[in-house]
């Protein structure tokens, strides 16, 4: 059976300042098919209740936010249940980039919230959440399975990814970005560094989460919020069909594409030419690198 996500794991993926300290999705866990391990901790909290001591009266609970009359559902109920679905998705997102869900898997929305411990409501937010985004697929009355993606769809990706990436720059020609701060800069640069660093190593687990957070950062840079999920949807479907032929390799050192640190310097001092190749370079490594590992 898969294993669960650790709260580790979990920040890796998600750009957590713990995964500065060498933190990544993957790692153990045998990678099969299906979801059925209660050994780690659900990724929601409950409330502890605690007894107060003798003489001191039990504080007065918090006030929470009430729906206006007329509506069934109070807005922290809305509020929680949205940070849930979220969280299972990051969580079953990051069990797909591990490997530890194979392609093809099944399940159904009752055996993740057994395992989960929560609702079923949540659990098929999340799910159909993961359909929308191409990870997962709907079975008529089975459940959901892991998506298998082939190499024309990997390509059509990269394809799709080169179009807008494209209109990106022309749309900034200049490259004077709004969003280009130091502190941006900083913060992509630290990102780009690891996953360079990751990527000569052949760490496959530590570059999944830093270069999934570069390109976020990255591609926040040209203030178009809606065009940065659109594109991340893509790349984390990218490693998707990569990461099954990628564990299989024997060793990794030296194939991955590490061009981070030298893409972030040209955005940075406004280098267009240099710019448009490390793209192009980035994009023709990834078609060629999945070329041969899934005709392998």
């Amino acid at each position: 059976m898969c294993g669960v996500p650790s709260r580790r794991a979990r920040c890796a993926v998600d750009g957590d300042e713990d995964e500065d300290k060498g933190n990544a999705p993957g790692g153990g866990g045998s990678r099969t098919s299906r979801l059925v391990t209660r050994s780690v901790t659900p990724p929601v909290t409950r409330p502890v209740h605690r007894r107060c001591a003798p003489g001191h009266d039990r504080p007065a609970p918090r006030a929470v936010p009430r729906s206006p009359p007329g509506q069934g559902l109070g807005w922290a109920a809305v509020i929680q249940r949205s940070t849930l679905r979220e969280q299972l998705a990051d969580a079953l997102r990051e069990e797909i980039l591990a490997g530890r869900l194979a392609p093809g898997g099944e399940f159904t929305v009752r055996e993740i919230a057994e395992q989960y411990g929560v609702s079923a409501t949540p659990v098929r937010e999340a799910l159909v959440d993961l359909s929308a985004q191409g990870l997962l697929e709907v079975e008529q009355h089975r459940g959901f399975r892991i998506k298998r993606l082939s190499l024309a769809d990997f390509r059509h990706m990269v394809e799709a990814q080169t179009i807008v990436s494209d209109g990106l720059l022309r749309a900034h020609r200049e490259l004077a970005l709004r969003e280009a701060s130091s502190s941006a800069f900083t913060s992509i640069r630290r990102r780009a560094a690891a996953a360079r660093q990751a990527a000569v190593a052949g760490d496959l687990d530590i570059l999944i989460a830093y270069d999934l957070r570069f390109w976020r950062e990255f591609e926040a840079l040209f203030g178009n919020p809606p065009i940065g999920d659109f594109l991340d949807r893509l790349r984390v479907a990218c490693w998707a069909f990569t990461v099954p032929y990628l564990r299989r390799e024997p060793a990794l050192a030296g194939r991955l594409w590490s061009g981070h640190l030298e893409l972030a310097d040209a955005v940075e001092r406004q280098d267009v030419g240099e710019t448009h190749r490390l793209l192009r370079a980035q994009r023709e490594h990834a078609l060629e690198l999945a070329a041969q590992v899934a005709d392998a």
